[in-house]
């Protein structure tokens, strides 16, 4: 193998192994900070050794024995040092000494799954800030590297290195056990995991700056925690609800741009490159998550939103009626402007135009929308479909001034520019019955979230 190959074998094993490496040192050392320090250390090692020795046989265990020996190296230090202090602490009749740490600690003892579980309830800990939770939880599980997520999320490297570190801090500060949580504060602390998780992958679907439509690894990585989970806690129906929806979301990323990397919304994507597997699996997914709870939790509702459409062979087949009914009970069950939004595409959709925009035209007042780029591109695409070309031309021109994502700006500029007049003596269709050109670009955008309870329907 070449050195190159031999390079992308230790980034593959990284990502797999890690998460598992660090739960198992966390659980015996206390410090999450210590325990990635140690799982550093190993994979430094196998960067050193494993070109000149070659790739052991299994990696993983490898990286296990290499961290678990300098873990234990560390806990006899402080075991030495503590004894030294009692000593002296008996010489000066002072009285009491350090409790020692177990040296001897076995780190190979539990449930490696239980371990995981607990690293994710820590890393997604509520007294972390969203961003901190993010960024520790992909580098913590995700195996990503500091420049990873930084490249990801567009944001300098030394941002996201202070954010790790302010988060281990704070962990440490709050004394944040390393375990699973008490019954009591499970149900808040798993909605923080799936929270994290979610907003993961709305980045990476529907990148919120940059020149890039999609992140697809974002995506990758959220996918991949969001199945460790499922694995973790399988009588969850929330968990369940999640991972469907990002199953099922992602099955379309092959189709939601062209060669050249230009958006291609909901209605104009080829069907025939939408991933299958990844369907059937959210379709499983949501099976199972429904079989779990009744009523459905916000996840399972956007999970049974996102599968009309993946059930849907054409565009016209899309039961909208149904959709606009999902979304009702989700804006029962957690109210929020953006589901509001989301439930006016539908509405547009299913019952026309007018219907759609009476009710955005609602939320034209609501704070939690104001600089929300998606809500005048949502009234523009209405407008547009009641041939009302000129108010329509402006909302997709203020959309496109309020978006960060170059891709998504360009997009609009170019529906604004056609929502120019169509000469009257030109031949074609009137502008207001343009197929549902627009709803299907409304029914895309309007659902597009940025961590909001709300589907993604592009």
């Amino acid at each position: 193998m070449t050195a190159v190959d031999i390079r992308r074998a230790i980034d593959a094993v990284w990502r797999i192994e890690s998460a598992r490496l660090v739960a198992g040192l966390a659980r015996y050392l206390r410090d999450v900070g210590l325990a990635e320090e140690f799982a550093q250390d190993a994979l430094v090692a196998a960067l050193e050794q494993w070109p000149a020795e070659g790739i052991p046989r299994n990696p993983g265990a490898w990286l296990t024995t290499t961290a678990k020996r300098r873990a234990i190296d560390h806990l006899r230090r402080q075991e030495r040092h503590a004894r030294n202090l009692q000593e002296i602490g008996r010489d000066l009749d002072s009285g009491g000494g350090a409790v020692a740490p177990e040296a001897s600690a076995n780190l190979d003892g539990e449930d490696i799954q239980d371990d995981v579980l607990r690293l994710l309830f820590v890393a997604c800990h509520p007294v972390l800030s969203a961003d901190a939770r993010v960024a520790l939880t992909l580098r913590l599980l995700g195996g990503l590297t500091t420049e990873e997520i930084a490249r990801a999320f567009l944001v300098s490297e030394s941002t996201i290195a202070q954010r790790i570190v302010r988060a281990k801090r704070t962990l440490a500060r709050a004394g944040v056990p390393f375990a699973i949580p008490a019954e009591a504060e499970r149900a808040e602390r798993l909605a923080s995991v799936l929270g994290v998780i979610y907003l993961v992958f709305n980045e990476g679907y529907a990148a919120t700056t940059g020149d890039d439509w999609m992140r697809p690894a974002l995506c990758e990585d959220a996918l991949r925690l969001g199945r460790m989970l499922a694995g973790l806690a399988p009588q969850d129906a929330e968990v369940h609800g999640l991972i469907a929806l990002l199953e099922i979301q992602a099955s379309r990323l092959r189709a939601r741009t062209s060669a050249t990397g230009e958006p291609v919304l909901l209605l104009d994507q080829d069907r025939a490159r939408w991933d299958q597997l990844l369907i059937r699996r959210g379709l499983a997914a949501l099976d199972r998550a429904e079989s779990l709870a009744h009523p459905r939790g916000p996840y399972t509702l956007q999970a049974a939103i996102a599968a009309c459409h993946a059930r849907a062979r054409t565009p016209a087949d899309t039961d909208w009626v149904r959709i606009a009914a999902l979304y009702q009970g989700l804006a029962v069950l957690t109210p929020s402007p953006v589901v509001e939004l989301n439930r006016a595409v539908a509405l547009g959709m299913a019952f026309g135009p007018d219907v759609g925009l009476e009710l955005v035209d609602t939320l034209l007042t609501e704070k939690a929308l104001a600089g929300y780029h998606l809500l005048p591109s949502v009234r523009g695409d209405l407008l547009r479909r009641l041939g009302r070309l000129a108010e329509a031309r402006a909302e997709f021109q203020r959309a496109a001034a309020l978006t960060e994502n170059a891709r998504e700006r360009a997009l609009l500029t170019r529906r604004a520019a056609e929502c120019e007049p169509v000469p009257a003596t030109e031949s074609g269709p009137a502008a207001g019955s343009d197929r549902a050109a627009g709803s299907d670009r409304a029914a895309e955008s309007g659902a597009e979230q940025r961590g909001e309870t709300a589907a993604v329907q592009a």
